[in-house]
């Protein structure tokens, strides 16, 4: 089998099963596990794949650039949006996390809330400038991929302030992996602001739903819940419930605040 023809079973393996464990298919298909994981590591280099023990994840594509994550699943994000809105009280202090997902949620968000909303991430706050509500800027080194301040002085900042309830922003929900991003240091901040808040609640729209990022933040079993645009009958939705996930549907009709599937 040539090499491009063994890289599309391989991706066509992670898309179906949502992972690939290097012994199993190299024993699929006749092949050797050294050429499976020199497979692997050409398809991580080039995004396609997340390398892990024994084999490999799919990658999320919600790693791309700022730009090119904003036209990304623009109606998914509106639904997850929607649902996320729904979770915020009259009056509280809402902590958000930057990128494209929470950018819809700002939208969502009616003109009129009168809370507190702490961000970290300057897009975010520049959105919020029409709203009635108080916002308080997180400030630190621009991680410029993801328009969100990170670093010491960032965290620093962080630590003094409390919230009602976090929007974390992911680009992979995975069964197995968990929570996570692209890159260390935002992963590291993340992790700060969800010990911040009462609650933390993923922002999980459907190109991230199954797939995986380099750098793991939480594992799915502690976060409040998780905002998805999943149907509640799917396989994945079993599979992330089976791993802990307390899982909101963003596409089915409006929940109950405690109504969340997976373990309570």
């Amino acid at each position: 089998m040539l090499a491009a023809a063994r890289k599309d079973a391989l991706l066509e393996r992670l898309r179906r099963d949502g992972r690939l464990v290097v012994k199993d298919v190299a024993l699929e298909l006749g092949l050797s596990e050294d050429s499976i994981r020199r497979d692997l590591r050409e398809l991580d280099a080039a995004g396609l794949a997340v390398r892990v023990y024994g084999g490999a994840l799919p990658a999320s594509p919600a790693v791309a650039d700022y730009d090119a994550r904003g036209r990304v699943a623009r109606s998914s994000k509106a639904r997850v949006a929607a649902a996320a809105v729904d979770l915020i009280e009259p009056g509280a202090t809402v902590l958000l996390d930057g990128g494209t997902t929470t950018l819809a949620l700002v939208e969502a968000l009616p003109r009129s809330f009168a809370g507190t909303v702490i961000t970290h991430s300057p897009t975010i706050a520049a959105a919020l400038l029409h709203h009635e509500a108080e916002v308080i800027m997180i400030g630190g080194r621009v991680f410029k991929h993801s328009a969100v301040a990170c670093g010491s002085a960032a965290v620093e900042a962080a630590q003094k302030i409390s919230a009602d309830i976090f929007f974390l922003g992911v680009t992979g929900v995975h069964p197995s992996a968990g929570l996570t991003t692209g890159d260390a240091d935002e992963a590291a901040m993340k992790r700060v602001l969800a010990g911040r808040a009462a609650e933390t609640f993923v922002l999980a729209s459907e190109e991230k739903l199954g797939a995986a990022s380099r750098f793991g933040i939480l594992p799915l079993d502690e976060v409040t819940g998780v905002v998805a645009d999943l149907g509640p009958d799917t396989a994945l939705a079993a599979d992330l419930a089976a791993a802990g996930a307390r899982v909101r549907y963003a596409s089915t009709p409006k929940q109950p605040r405690g109504d969340v599937g997976g373990p309570q």
